[in-house]
C-alpha cells in the first residue's frame, strides 16, 4: 500500500466502525491525513460516507500477517479496540490483541500509537476497566511511543453511556436507583474528545505515557439527570438512591428500561462504582485546548441531541442498533 505523496502522513484506524472510530476517520481526512481502516467486514463501512477517501485493510487484528500489511507506512496507529460482548476471557482476548498489536506496530516501524481508555481512580477495579488499564500498559510497554488518553462517560448521541444516560432520564421521572448515582464524574463532549485524539499523533516522540481527558465539569450522575432533563425540557427528577442494586441487578434495571443492551450496560454499570475525576491535565498543556475550548455537560448535550436530526427528538425514540460501545472507562468502544 504505498503513500500517496512522499510528504502526506498515514494513519491506521482500527474500530473504524465503532463510535469513536466512525467520527475519528473524518476529523483525520480534514486535516490532510491519509487515513487507512482496518475492518473485518468492509461492507459496514459501504455507507460511510468517506468510504472512497480511505484505503482499506481487510482482516481479524488478532492476526500478525493482517497487521503487518495494515501497519506498513504508518505513522500513527489509533487502536480502538475492546471486546465489549458479554462473553466471557475478555479479558484474555484483549491482553492478547493488545500486545501481538504492540509487536507489529514496533516491528513495522510506527511512529506513535493512540489508545483510548478509562479514566480510573487508583485501587481495585472493575474487570472492565482494569482490563483497560491493562491494553495501555501493554501498548506503552510495545517501544512505540504511546499515548494513552483516559476518558470518563463521553457525551455523544449514540454513545452507549449517553443512551444509557437520555433513556433513564426520559422514561423515568421518578426512579429507584443504585447509590453510585452519587459517585463524582467528569463527563466529555465527543468533540473534545476527537480534536485530543488527533492532536496528540503530533507529540514528541519521547512522550510515552497515560492523559487523562475531560470536561470542565465535575458531576454526580444524578446531577446529570437533572442537568439533562432540564436542558432538554423536561420536569426535575425524583430519584431515591438504595445501597442493595448490585452491579448484576442494576444492569438488568439499566437493560430493561433502555435500549442498551445488556451485555453492554453490565459492565458500564460495574464502572460506575468508581469516581472518575482526572488528576490532571497534562495533554491540554502540550497541544491545546479544542479551538472554542472544552465544552460543558448542558452544550454538549444540546449538541448532541442537534446532531440527530436538527430537532430534539421524542422521548425513548432511538434505534437500539446504533448504540455503540463509547465510553472506554465504562468498558466502551
Amino acid at each position: 500500500m504505498p503513500r500517496d505523496t512522499e510528504t502526506t502522513r498515514r494513519a491506521l484506524v482500527t474500530g473504524a466502525t465503532g463510535y469513536i472510530g466512525s467520527r475519528l476517520v473524518p476529523r483525520l481526512l480534514e486535516e490532510g491525513w491519509t487515513v487507512r481502516v482496518l475492518t473485518r467486514d468492509p461492507s459496514k463501512i459501504e455507507r460511510r460516507r468517506w468510504v472512497d477517501d480511505v484505503e482499506i485493510a481487510q482482516g481479524d487484528a488478532a492476526h500478525r500477517s493482517v497487521l503487518a500489511e495494515a501497519l506498513a507506512d504508518v505513522d500513527v496507529a489509533y487502536y480502538l479496540l475492546h471486546s465489549m460482548d458479554g462473553a466471557p476471557g475478555f479479558t484474555e482476548r484483549d491482553r492478547d490483541m493488545a500486545r501481538t498489536f504492540g509487536i507489529a506496530a514496533f516491528e513495522a516501524g510506527v511512529g506513535r500509537i493512540v489508545y483510548l481508555s478509562g479514566l480510573h481512580p487508583a485501587g481495585r477495579l472493575s474487570d472492565h476497566l482494569a482490563s483497560r488499564v491493562e491494553v495501555g500498559d501493554l501498548l506503552m510497554a510495545s517501544g512505540v511511543p504511546t499515548a494513552v488518553l483516559q476518558a470518563a462517560v463521553i457525551l455523544g448521541s449514540g454513545s452507549a453511556s449517553f443512551e444509557m444516560l437520555r433513556h433513564l432520564t426520559n422514561r423515568l421521572p421518578v426512579m429507584v436507583a443504585p447509590k453510585w448515582l452519587e459517585n463524582r464524574i467528569q463527563p466529555i463532549a465527543v468533540r473534545d474528545v476527537l480534536h485530543y485524539l488527533v492532536a496528540a499523533a503530533d507529540l514528541p516522540p519521547e512522550v510515552n505515557r497515560t492523559f487523562d481527558i475531560g470536561g470542565p465539569e465535575v458531576l454526580t450522575y444524578r446531577e446529570m439527570i437533572q442537568r439533562y432533563a432540564q436542558v432538554t425540557g423536561r420536569t426535575r427528577r425524583a430519584i431515591v438512591t438504595v445501597p442493595v442494586l448490585t452491579p448484576w441487578l442494576a444492569s438488568q434495571w439499566v437493560g430493561f428500561v433502555t435500549p442498551v443492551p445488556t451485555g453492554i450496560a453490565k459492565p458500564l454499570v460495574g464502572s460506575l462504582i468508581h469516581e472518575v475525576v482526572c488528576r490532571e491535565r497534562d495533554l491540554e498543556e502540550l497541544v491545546g485546548a479544542p479551538p472554542d475550548g472544552v465544552t460543558g455537560f448542558d452544550d454538549a448535550v444540546r449538541a448532541s441531541i442537534e446532531s440527530e436530526s436538527g430537532s430534539r427528538p421524542e422521548p425513548g425514540t432511538v434505534d437500539p442498533a446504533r448504540i455503540t460501545a463509547a465510553d472506554p472507562s465504562w468498558a466502551g468502544d
